[in-house]
C-alpha cells in the first residue's frame, strides 16, 4: 500500500496540473463572435452566421422560407380555422345537436321523400333533402324508407376538408 500511495498522488497531481494548463489555455483564447443581425421587422427571418476557419471566414445562411415555425402551435391555427368556419345557426333546427333528433316518421312518394325528426321537446320538424340541421353545419344528404343519412362536412387535422355521414334509424317496431 505504501507503494500505491505516492504513485497515486503523483498520478492525481499530474492531471490537475493538465487539466490547469489546459483551462488557463483555452481562456487566454480569443473567441470571436459575430456581431448579430438587426431582428426582423417584416416577415422576412434570415440568420447569417460568419465563422473563422483557418485564414479565412465562412458565412452560412439559414432561410426558413418554406418551412413550418417550429415554436408557433398548430393546434392553435387549426382552432382559429374552426372558428372562422362556424356561422350563424338560420333555423331552429341548426341549434339542435344530432343526437338530440329522434326519427319519427318517412313517407316517400313519386314527388319526393319526407321525413320528420322529433326534438327533446316533443316538437315534430318535418324535413326534406337539402335541409340544413344539426350544429356542424349538417344536410340532410338522402332519405330512404327506413332511414334519413345526414352529411356533415368537417376538417381533419392536416386542415383538408372531409364528409362524415351520419344517419338517423327509424325505430323498430317489434
Amino acid at each position: 500500500m505504501l507503494l500505491n500511495k505516492p504513485k497515486s498522488s503523483l498520478f492525481l497531481a499530474l492531471a490537475f496540473g493538465l487539466l490547469a494548463s489546459w483551462a488557463g489555455a483555452s481562456s487566454k483564447e480569443t473567441v470571436y463572435k459575430s456581431t448579430l443581425p438587426p431582428k426582423p421587422t417584416g416577415g422576412e427571418l434570415r440568420a447569417t452566421l460568419t465563422v473563422p476557419s483557418g485564414n479565412e471566414q465562412k458565412t452560412y445562411t439559414y432561410d426558413p422560407t418554406g418551412k413550418t415555425d417550429p415554436f408557433k402551435s398548430f393546434i392553435l391555427e387549426q382552432e382559429e380555422t374552426v372558428e372562422k368556419v362556424k356561422r350563424q345557426p338560420r333555423t331552429y333546427l341548426e341549434t339542435l345537436e344530432l343526437s338530440q333528433l329522434e326519427l319519427i316518421a318517412v313517407i316517400t312518394g313519386p314527388q319526393g321523400n319526407y321525413a320528420m325528426v322529433r326534438d327533446s321537446k316533443g316538437v315534430g320538424h318535418v324535413i326534406v333533402k337539402g335541409t340544413a340541421i344539426g350544429t356542424n353545419g349538417g344536410v340532410v344528404d338522402k332519405i330512404t324508407e327506413k332511414e334519413v343519412i345526414i352529411r356533415e362536412e368537417y376538417q381533419d387535422f392536416k386542415g383538408a376538408t372531409r364528409f362524415k355521414d351520419v344517419s338517423k334509424k327509424l325505430p323498430s317496431l317489434i
